[in-house]
């Protein structure tokens, strides 16, 4: 999915981070996976946050695993760059904006990320649909504007794909339109009422 913008529904991964930060602050190395990553923005906004919250020391330790299908073959560019349109980043607070991106000296029509932020976040190609994990140990799965487009048993093999590769303790974060089924109710915790964010049990 190449639909969606930098700080897109930034409330609810600031509400993720006020859970996650306490399971991950004493860890020399933190794991998160950003499945269905489009072009970036997700897993990028989830690093600043991460590093507003964290401060620089304990922010090296976090390395993000941003994985898609990549079915037209350029997001590993994209991301791997961090080079976006200008335009496409109006959504962006402006202190966070001078803080983490600088503008193409040869395209002023470009930013690009700040090297602390683009080095946190690696891009894999990744078939969600192969129901295998990219790795095991994960602290944080975040899968947001994907899902959807799956069917019914299709979304439940992710699910548990998904519990297999997190540490227990480990959190899931999903878009609130996607409800986890009945049946996984002894694999998760939702941790708040007004969010789908969950723990691995």
């Amino acid at each position: 999915m190449a639909f969606t913008f930098f700080f897109r529904d930034a409330q609810t991964l600031n509400l993720a981070i006020d859970h996650f930060l306490p399971f991950v602050q004493s860890r020399r190395s933190i794991t998160i996976w950003s499945a269905g990553c489009a072009m970036g923005q997700e897993p990028y906004t989830f690093a600043i946050l991460l590093r507003e919250r964290m401060g620089p020391y304990l922010f090296r330790n976090v390395k993000i695993f941003a994985t898609d299908i990549d079915t037209y073959n350029q997001y590993v560019q994209i991301i791997g760059t961090g080079r976006y349109p200008e335009k496409d980043l109006q959504r962006i607070p402006p202190e966070i904006f001078q803080a983490y991106f600088r503008t193409d000296p040869q395209d002023p029509g470009y930013v690009y990320i700040a090297d602390e932020i683009r080095n946190a976040v690696e891009f894999k190609k990744h078939d969600l649909l192969t129901f295998e994990p990219i790795r095991t140990g994960i602290h944080m799965i975040i899968c947001k504007n994907v899902l959807l487009h799956f069917s019914a048993e299709e979304r439940l093999q992710v699910w548990k794909m998904f519990w297999n590769a997190l540490e227990y303790g480990g959190f899931m974060l999903h878009e609130h339109t996607q409800k986890l089924p009945e049946e996984l109710s002894g694999l998760f915790d939702q941790i708040v009422m007004n969010a789908q964010i969950f723990r691995k049990k």
